[in-house]
């Protein structure tokens, strides 16, 4: 367990001594973050006083922050632990395997000091960020999160890490050089934002895409988030239960895939078959890789 947790520690250095790999996972939080306090934000803001004339704008701006943040937390599991597994390509590009192979270590050794570095750099910088959020929220829109909120926000976070960094893993180890992998984050950072349901509502999507978006982990992911985000600040806005049940849809609140609901604990059960599965292809992926 010694060799697993040094080769971790090695990572985990490796990974914070590079600022600039440490900012690129977050990339995709801070284009989010961006992009809303500078332009989208007061297209719902308008949007959302016009359906509800007797909520303030504070009251609205709250629940679009509340909304904003979670998207930001999901983008930031799936972006960090991608980026703390450009270390397995380094070493696989610089020949450092062939150093591993001649000491005394072994692949599995190596297969899971990689994987559970990336876990754990998945985890700091999420939680890192919902602390960021939590203290926005409650600073500037006056809508603090109660403990027990966070607490469940945090392990919904925790899951996440573990699904998204197994799914990243696994597709990682199919690149061979750092510019390749520069290009698959980028990539991913891209359209993340747009299958997670983070850069724009689900419902100003059409019907298909939307149906699509939710039957994906990433949406999945997401919705169990906002719940927990928006529980407050969604209902500053309205009492009326119709008026609730369409606004739940319409911003990813609520998951529908066609007319199914898709429950919390479905959304759950598939991130954790997320995490098992593609935990054991990643470590087949990388163990063949090593040798």
């Amino acid at each position: 367990m010694s060799v697993v947790l040094g080769i971790v520690g090695r990572n985990l250095r490796l990974f914070f001594r590079d600022r600039l790999n440490v900012f690129f996972s977050l990339l995709s939080g801070v284009i989010l973050f961006l992009l809303y306090t500078l332009f989208l934000a007061r297209l719902q803001i308008d949007g959302l006083s016009e359906s509800f004339p007797q909520a303030s704008e504070a009251q609205v701006l709250a629940f679009i922050d509340s909304w904003m943040f979670s998207g930001i937390v999901l983008l930031t599991t799936v972006t960090a632990g991608m980026g703390a597994m450009s270390q397995l390509v380094e070493d696989g590009q610089s020949g450092r395997f062939k150093d591993f192979l001649v000491s005394p270590i072994l692949r599995g050794q190596l297969v899971l000091g990689y994987l559970i570095s990336a876990v754990v750099v998945a985890v700091i910088m999420s939680s890192v960020v919902l602390v960021l959020s939590v203290l926005y929220l409650g600073i500037f829109d006056h809508a603090w999160l109660p403990f027990d909120r966070i607490l469940k926000i945090l392990l919904f976070t925790v899951l996440c890490c573990f699904a998204f960094t197994a799914l990243s893993a696994f597709v990682v180890s199919f690149v061979k050089t750092p510019g390749a992998f520069s290009a698959f984050a980028t990539v991913v950072g891209t359209i993340l934002g747009f299958v997670a349901g983070a850069y724009i509502p689900i419902g100003s999507l059409p019907v298909a895409v939307g149906n699509v978006i939710n039957a994906l982990p990433f949406a999945q992911g997401a919705m169990l988030l906002r719940r927990e985000f928006t529980a407050d600040t969604l209902g500053t806005l309205t009492d009326v239960p119709q008026a609730t049940e369409a606004v739940r849809g319409f911003y990813g609140i609520d998951a529908y895939v066609g007319d199914a609901l898709v429950t919390p604990w479905v959304a759950i059960g598939v991130l954790l078959l997320f995490a098992i599965g593609f935990t054991s292809l990643a470590a087949g992926r990388i163990r063949s890789r090593i040798r």
